[in-house]
């Protein structure tokens, strides 16, 4: 039974913190698949002319690989602050700098105005934003899981994680928008600034949003117990989180990480990748396979609390073997029916992708925080999770478009994403059941939480 300290809010204060911590990973993946779409689209032509398309989509997907090699980087930062100073700081400050970051894209001149510096600029930029969303994620599912109860934990963390179907949804909307009322030389040419300067926008609401709620429950509880045992505030706190994430919870950021591969790279395949292929290999139009992938991130949205709820009840573990055994199996004919060139085909082939990533992606939020002790789970969760991206989603596209450059066909690029699942069935197979767990009883045991494994403290409830 939770006690009084850590008691779920009321479902009004409950559904404040969830809408703060989904409007503002809406912002964040909207910079981030932004960029993405951008990439795939017109920086191969804006910051990396004279190259062969096919090679300068390469290169501009290399940027796009830049930053998620910042994500660990953030991940530790953050993770270390947000596990020292609480989550609500450290989530205005992710929010900032994606923004500025992005914000400051639709400023860039192109290589026609700069020369190679342009590449350069865009690359610095794109780690700021690596940087921010690496500390994002851990921050904003844990403000939610912490704040929620065990019995439903797995539908209320799954809200923040529908902010990347949201941000794609938005991304490619503006995007899709655009390409359909200007000209091509009009999109290229000014065009491409306006979503990257809308950012602006979005940051200044996220903000007014993002301030109005509470630190988390479960974070200060913890801070009290340690108080309580005569410790000071600075000594409540683990001094350097990271070492004891890698002491106790070494097995569980390795889960993590391999749970994290086909979720990841089947996601970036789907959304990002796709819009090279669609393009280049399928002969469909660059307006077609927006309008494809704008709507599958639509039922995409729409399905992740429902996994998220689905886990709730009959456990993590197996809505995710669910998502990454149908993600692997779904390769081949995702590519068959994109190769027929029809639109119904084309939503079809990404719909059903985005809704087995979905069942991934949902009790992941939920799964990684109930694997960590408090004092040190914003470091865990975020460590597990980004350092993972640099193997998994950053390479993905650019894996995939070299295997589609020197194969010519979609094959060897279906048995990467089918040899990615089996890694995240073995990962998530080995891994222990969560769903009963209580956060603020997990590795509390009267010292430092860190002093027990998260496996050995179980809620009863």
């Amino acid at each position: 039974m939770a006690s009084a300290a850590t008691a779920p809010p009321p479902p009004a204060n409950l559904k404040r913190i969830v809408a703060a911590s989904l409007i503002g990973t809406t912002i964040e993946w909207y910079d981030f698949f932004l960029y993405g779409s951008a990439a795939a689209l017109v920086f191969n032509k804006l910051f990396f002319p004279g190259s062969d398309p096919l090679v300068g989509t390469l290169l501009s997907f290399l940027t796009y690989a830049v930053g998620f090699a910042a994500r660990p980087l953030g991940a530790l930062v953050f993770g270390h602050y947000g596990d020292r100073l609480g989550r609500k700081k450290l989530l205005v400050l992710s929010l900032l700098l994606m923004g500025g970051a992005t914000f400051a894209i639709g400023l860039l001149p192109t290589h026609a105005t700069v020369g190679a510096a342009a590449p350069v600029l865009l690359t610095a930029l794109r780690l700021v934003q690596g940087f921010a969303l690496g500390g994002e994620w851990g921050g904003a599912v844990l403000l939610v899981s912490e704040h929620g109860d065990a019995k439903r934990r797995g539908f209320w963390a799954s809200w923040p994680q529908t902010g990347a179907p949201a941000g794609q949804l938005l991304a490619t909307g503006v995007l899709s928008l655009l390409t359909a009322t200007l000209t091509d030389d009009a999109f290229v040419s000014w065009g491409w600034r306006v979503p990257f300067l809308l950012s602006g926008v979005l940051v200044v609401v996220g903000l007014w949003i993002r301030l109005s709620v509470d630190e988390s429950p479960v974070f200060q509880a913890a801070l009290a117990r340690a108080e309580a045992r005569g410790r000071t505030p600075e000594a409540a706190t683990e001094k350097l989180p990271l070492v004891s994430v890698l002491r106790h919870h070494w097995r569980d950021v390795l889960i993590a990480m391999g749970a994290r591969m086909a979720e990841n790279i089947s996601y970036y395949v789907i959304t990002a990748f796709i819009l090279v292929y669609a393009t280049t290999s399928a002969g469909v139009s660059r307006q077609t396979a927006l309008n494809a992938v704008l709507i599958a991130s639509a039922v995409h949205f729409a399905v992740i609390p429902a996994w998220g709820a689905l886990s709730d009840r009959i456990g993590r573990r197996p809505v995710y073997l669910l998502g990454a055994a149908g993600v692997g199996l779904w390769m081949f004919p995702f590519f068959s029916l994109i190769d027929t060139g029809g639109f119904g085909a084309l939503v079809l082939a990404v719909t059903v992708g985005l809704v087995l990533h979905g069942a991934m992606y949902a009790p992941q939020a939920a799964f990684f925080s109930e694997m960590f002790a408090t004092r040190m789970r914003y470091s865990g969760a975020s460590i597990g999770a980004q350092f993972a991206s640099v193997a998994a989603g950053a390479p993905a596209p650019l894996i995939a478009t070299a295997l589609l450059s020197d194969y010519g066909t979609s094959t060897p690029i279906s048995l990467y994403v089918i040899a990615a699942a089996v890694l995240t069935l073995v990962a998530v197979g080995v891994a222990e059941e969560t769903r009963h767990r209580d956060l603020a009883g997990v590795a509390d045991d009267g010292g430092t939480e860190a002093s027990v494994p998260a496996a050995d403290a179980r809620s009863t409830a």
